[in-house]
């Protein structure tokens, strides 16, 4: 009996702790980018479900651009094909799009679309072709080269891999006020109608930046950002990401995420959060509890 009631406590505090975060986010659009273990996991994927079906429930505007990379790889790898990774951006050459446009659009994207439903909530299914909802265009990637007389910049063709020119949201803002839930999937399409394999946090952010969304919010395989001597940094400002990256402390795949986190808090985007996706309710612990789990990263110091 005594343990029952401290549970039945520990709930009604958090619970108590949790009101006036639903209160100010009632009515907001919250975009989070789903990717890494929390796809992966069946009890990390149930629990990120449920979290979302909460937050719609909540009167909040969840709206998810998912990744898929370690899928793309799985397949990639039963065919036989290697991938190469320029600053975190996969080479994507005409096979490797088909394998793409399949995992992301068809496995992935239905995949979430179910369990989300499952769990009580109404969610639909988008990739950027549908409705010509994300527009796309070929990114190039460029590596800096010194010698003894000068610095070049030499780009580099990184295939069907594009950048998002713009975005229509008059689809997603019509599923949100009938109540149902996004689920995008960060395949763009050219004005020539070809298709773009596109970094889902870059999606993410750009769709936080048009809808000028209250929080943008990334799932990781990490505690969130760290500093030198791997400790997690739990509220960082702009000016002070400037200083890790230039410092090499963030590198590799972080740092298309904290590009994306950096550009959306510059144009409006209240606050962006980097997340631990493989704790169990992730993202109803960062937003509703006062100390949070990853890493805020704000415009200016809060």
């Amino acid at each position: 009996m005594e343990l029952h009631k401290k549970k039945s406590l520990h709930i009604a505090q958090m619970l108590t702790e949790a009101l006036p975060y639903i209160k100010r986010f009632s009515g907001k659009t919250l975009v989070i980018k789903y990717g890494g273990n929390a796809m992966i996991d069946a009890s990390l994927k149930n629990s990120f479900a449920k979290d979302v079906v909460l937050l719609k429930a909540l009167g909040i505007n969840p709206i998810i651009v998912h990744g898929g990379g370690v899928q793309i790889n799985e397949l990639l790898d039963k065919i036989g094909k290697q991938s190469e990774f320029v600053q975190g951006m996969r080479i994507t050459d005409s096979e490797t799009m088909e394998v793409v446009e399949m995992v992301l659009g068809g496995q992935i994207n239905k995949s979430i679309v179910n369990l989300i439903n499952a769990n009580g909530g109404r969610a639909v299914g988008l990739t950027g072709e549908d409705g010509s909802l994300i527009i796309a265009e070929k990114l190039y990637m460029f590596r800096n080269e010194y010698n003894s007389t000068a610095c070049t910049a030499e780009r580099i063709d990184l295939g069907h891999v594009g950048k998002v020119k713009s975005i229509d949201t008059s689809v997603i803002d019509m599923l949100t006020q009938n109540n149902f839930i996004p689920v995008i999937a960060p395949i763009g399409v050219g004005e020539d109608r070809q298709l773009y394999n596109i970094n889902a946090d870059l999606v993410a952010s750009r769709l936080s930046e048009i809808l000028q969304a209250e929080k943008l919010i990334l799932l990781t395989n990490t505690p969130g950002l760290l500093n030198g001597k791997g400790q997690l940094l739990p509220e960082i400002n702009v000016k002070q990401v400037d200083s890790l990256i230039d410092s090499g402390i963030i590198y590799g795949g972080m740092l298309p995420k904290i590009k994306s986190a950096l550009e959306a808090v510059q144009v409006g985007v209240t606050t962006a959060h980097i997340i631990d996706g493989r704790v169990q309710h992730a993202v109803l612990l960062e937003i509703f509890t006062n100390e949070g789990i990853g890493t805020l990263i704000c415009k200016n110091k809060l």
